[in-house]
C-alpha cells in the first residue's frame, strides 16, 4: 500500500477543501481537509504569519524539520506552501485525535495501564528517533500525541521543535524559553545554562501522568504560578496511597524522568528497557480500548471548545492584571535567586 508521504501533495489551496476545525493554537488552526486531486483526507495546520512575532526563521526552520522527518511514530509534513498572509502545512489525517482531547471526551480521570504502556512506548520510539538524529523536541503532552483509527500513534511537532544541527555543527543545548508550563523541565524555566533532550524526558515523565490522571501537575493553576511551584516544589509523581491502581513499576517510571537534575535523567533510549513497558500492547489494542463509540473528531472538538469558552469565562478573575503583575514579580524574584545559587 502506498503512503501518504510517498504520493505528490499539490501545492496550491485551490486543490483543498477545508471543513470543520480540529485544532487551534495562538496563531494557527488545523482543519480536516480534503486534498481534491488526490482524492485523499488530510490535516492542514493553517498558520497566520501575521500573528507570528515575525519569527520567520522559526517558521521556516519547523517546516524544514518536518520535511526531514521521517519515522512511523513521528508526523510528517506532505507538503507545505504561502497562500496570501498564511502558511499551509498539509499533514496526514489522524482520526482519532490527540490523547487530550480522547481523555476530556471520554476518560476525565486518565487511561488504563496497559493503554499508558502502549501509548508512552510509542511516544519513546519517535523520541528517541529525534534525539538520535539531533532534534529536542521541546512540547512533549497528551495534546500532541495522536491517535488514527486503527490506533497508530504519531507525536506531533507544532512549532516548537529546534535542530541541535545548525550549520553542521552540533550544538548541545537550547537557551531558547519555548513549551508549555505545565510540561516544562526546571532548566528549560530557569534559562542559565541551556538544556538538551533530556528536557524532553522531563516533559515524557509529566505527560504519563497527564495520561494517568487527565491532566498535568499544577493545570489548574496559572502559568506564572506553575513555573514557581516547578521551581520550588519537589517533583511531582504517582502517590502511594492516592494512586493505588498503578503498579510499582509506572510509579517507578515517572521517578526516573522527573528528577530536577538533567544529568540523572534516563536517555529516551535507555526507557524503552524500562521493565514497565512490558505491559505495552499492539496498537490496535489502543483502537478497542479508548476508541470504541467515540463521536467523530471534529463534533468532539466543537464541544469542548464550547465548553473551555465557558470555563474561561467563569475564571477570568485568575487572569487579571495586577495579579500578573504580581506573579511576575514573585517569577524574576525566584529566577534571582536560583542565578546565585547555581
Amino acid at each position: 500500500m502506498e503512503h501518504p508521504w510517498e504520493k505528490k501533495f499539490p501545492v496550491n489551496a485551490k486543490d483543498y477543501k477545508l471543513y470543520e476545525d480540529i485544532g487551534e493554537g495562538v496563531s494557527a488552526t488545523v482543519y480536516r481537509a480534503l486534498c481534491v486531486p488526490l482524492n485523499e483526507i488530510v490535516a492542514i495546520k493553517v498558520l497566520d504569519l501575521e500573528k507570528c512575532n515575525n519569527d520567520l526563521d522559526g517558521i521556516r526552520q519547523e517546516v524544514q524539520t518536518m520535511n526531514l522527518i521521517s519515522h512511523p511514530n513521528l508526523l510528517k509534513s506532505l507538503c507545505s506552501f504561502t497562500n496570501g498572509h498564511n502558511l499551509w502545512v498539509v499533514m496526514p489525517y489522524m482520526a482519532g485525535g490527540s490523547c487530550m482531547h480522547i481523555m476530556k471526551s471520554a476518560y476525565p480521570e486518565g487511561f488504563d495501564e496497559p493503554v499508558i504502556a502502549t501509548l508512552l512506548y510509542e511516544v519513546l520510539k519517535a523520541l528517541a528517533y529525534l534525539h538520535e538524529n539531533g532534534h529536542i523536541h521541546r512540547d512533549v503532552k497528551a495534546g500532541n500525541i495522536l491517535v488514527d483509527l486503527n490506533g497508530a500513534v504519531r507525536l506531533a511537532d507544532f512549532g516548537v521543535s529546534a535542530c541541535m544541527f545548525d550549520t553542521g555543527d552540533r550544538r548541545r543545548s537550547r537557551n531558547t524559553f519555548v513549551g508549555t508550563p505545565c510540561w516544562m523541565a526546571p532548566e528549560v524555566m530557569q534559562q542559565l545554562h541551556g538544556y538538551d533532550f533530556k528536557a524532553d524526558v522531563w516533559s515524557f515523565g509529566i505527560t504519563a501522568l497527564e495520561l494517568a490522571h487527565g491532566h498535568a501537575p499544577f493545570s489548574k493553576y496559572p502559568p506564572i504560578k506553575v513555573l514557581l511551584m516547578t521551581l520550588q516544589n519537589a517533583p511531582p509523581g504517582l502517590d502511594y496511597e492516592r494512586d493505588r491502581r498503578f503498579s510499582k513499576s509506572f510509579k517507578e517510571l515517572v521517578g526516573t524522568c522527573l528528577v530536577k537534575d538533567p544529568k540523572k535523567r534516563p536517555t529516551s533510549e535507555k526507557l524503552m528497557k524500562h521493565h514497565f513497558f512490558k505491559q505495552a500492547r499492539a496498537v490496535n489494542y489502543l483502537a478497542r480500548a479508548i476508541l470504541d463509540g467515540l463521536s467523530p473528531l471534529g463534533d468532539r472538538f466543537r464541544t469542548l471548545k464550547a465548553k473551555e469558552a465557558a470555563l474561561l469565562g467563569q475564571n477570568k478573575a485568575l487572569y487579571e492584571d495586577k495579579e500578573q503583575q504580581s506573579q511576575v514579580r514573585d517569577f524574576t524574584l525566584v529566577i534571582k535567586k536560583y542565578s546565585v545559587m547555581h
